[in-house]
């Protein structure tokens, strides 16, 4: 009897090693086929959007579309909608429990972009894509700077760029109108001096544009005698194009879009508001929670930050008074750059001294580097975030700086 129950388990063991043997040649091939599958998905998606946006393709490399800009129609932003559902459903047959763990990240963040995009589509977030600080006119201002310019081919592109300039407005336009008529609107309060963001490109003498600088001085690259025809096109394009869809911009924004923006003030207060505001949290956010708990949590940050100021002011014998310590710091010469290059090496000291404590918060920080320089005022800081499919890209005005954070993938 023993002999035969020793004989079961032999024959259990057996078995069961032979299962594990299996599927250890098995698996493998399997998380291989789901890792492949997931990232012809990536490489598709990636190539896909850099097609839809050519100004996003040059500032990561990619010069198939150094011609273009890209379109913002209805039925183009119809098409991009269609295109991430499709990507969503090719992501969701993927086998998520045969991914490795970077994979898995990867799909959960894919899946949030894919989801969030149409979930925005649906709300029309479409209709405001200006903020208070930042549109498409701003990001065309710095197109003599963000693309290359070192061959007559890349002077052609450039030429091509600022003639496609007014049906690129017109496209805003429309989109913006469409927000006039559905209260879909940033607040009229907000918009108070907007027009300063286009009126500085509306120029007599196209020399004078910001447009002009690539043509006041040529690279090595293009050859002598074909510089002065560039320069011709250029001046042309410049004045018949880029300053005409300035021009245009403005009289819009100034007649249409200002006098008939909402006077109401809270994204709730939109179109559906209150689930629109609820899709900006969690977007925003990344987390399920509400407008009610943010504000408990904003309450109770002021006042631990509060605390700790209070504390700087004892320890410093500063007397006067919390508001006094502010005016103090706001109005105070000593707490100010006075030259640009004072400003960037104290940037470089703070970034210094706060880059200790990232890896306390981000687990795997990319390594990354910054590059500043002195600028004009009224010029723009850029910051662009570079992971292995780079995805975003924000900006804001600034006074006298540009910097510019470029992630390595």
């Amino acid at each position: 009897m023993k002999m035969k129950a020793a004989s079961v388990l032999v024959r259990t063991y057996l078995a069961l090693f032979l299962v594990l043997a299996a599927a250890s040649t098995m698996f493998p091939q399997e998380a291989r086929e789901a890792s492949e599958e997931l990232h012809a998905l990536f490489d598709a998606a990636w190539a896909w959007e850099l097609k839809e946006n050519p100004l996003a393709a040059t500032a990561v490399g990619v010069h198939d579309y150094d011609d273009r800009l890209p379109s913002v129609t209805p039925e183009a932003l119809g098409r991009r909608a269609d295109a991430q559902r499709e990507f969503l459903r090719r992501l969701l047959a993927v086998d998520r429990a045969k991914l490795n763990a970077g994979d898995r990240i990867s799909y959960e963040m894919f899946a949030r972009q894919q989801r969030e995009a149409i979930e925005d589509y649906e709300f029309k977030g479409y209709l405001i894509p200006l903020t208070v600080d930042w549109g498409f006119h701003i990001a065309f201002s710095r197109l003599p700077f963000e693309v290359p310019l070192e061959t007559t081919q890349d002077y052609e592109n450039y030429i091509a760029r600022l003639r496609a300039f007014p049906t690129y407005v017109d496209q805003y336009i429309a989109l913006l109108r469409e927000g006039i008529e559905t209260g879909t609107t940033l607040p009229q309060v907000v918009l108070e001096g907007y027009e300063s963001t286009i009126d500085a490109h509306i120029v007599e003498d196209a020399t004078e544009s910001v447009f002009y600088t690539p043509f006041a001085s040529f690279p090595v690259g293009v050859p002598e005698e074909e510089r002065a025809a560039l320069r011709e096109r250029g001046l042309a394009a410049i004045g018949n194009n880029a300053v005409a869809g300035y021009r245009n911009f403005y009289a819009f924004m100034v007649e249409e879009y200002m006098p008939g923006a909402r006077t109401t003030t809270g994204a709730s207060e939109l179109p559906n508001g209150q689930a629109y505001y609820a899709y900006l949290i969690r977007h925003f956010t990344t987390q399920d929670t509400t407008a009610e708990e943010i504000h408990r949590l904003g309450l109770a940050e002021v006042e631990r930050i509060r605390g700790e100021m209070m504390n700087v002011i004892e320890g410093v014998s500063f007397e006067g008074g919390f508001a006094k310590f502010l005016e103090f710091l706001r109005t105070n010469p000593q707490f100010y750059a006075k030259t640009p290059e004072t400003l960037l090496r104290q940037s470089f000291v703070h970034r210094k001294k706060g880059g200790w404590q990232a890896p306390l918060f981000v687990q795997d920080l990319a390594a990354a580097a910054l590059r500043c320089r002195a600028r004009a005022r009224g010029s723009c800081s850029e910051v662009h975030g570079r992971p292995l499919h780079p995805r975003t890209r924000r900006k804001h005005t600034t006074g006298i700086l540009l910097g510019e954070y470029l992630r390595a993938g």
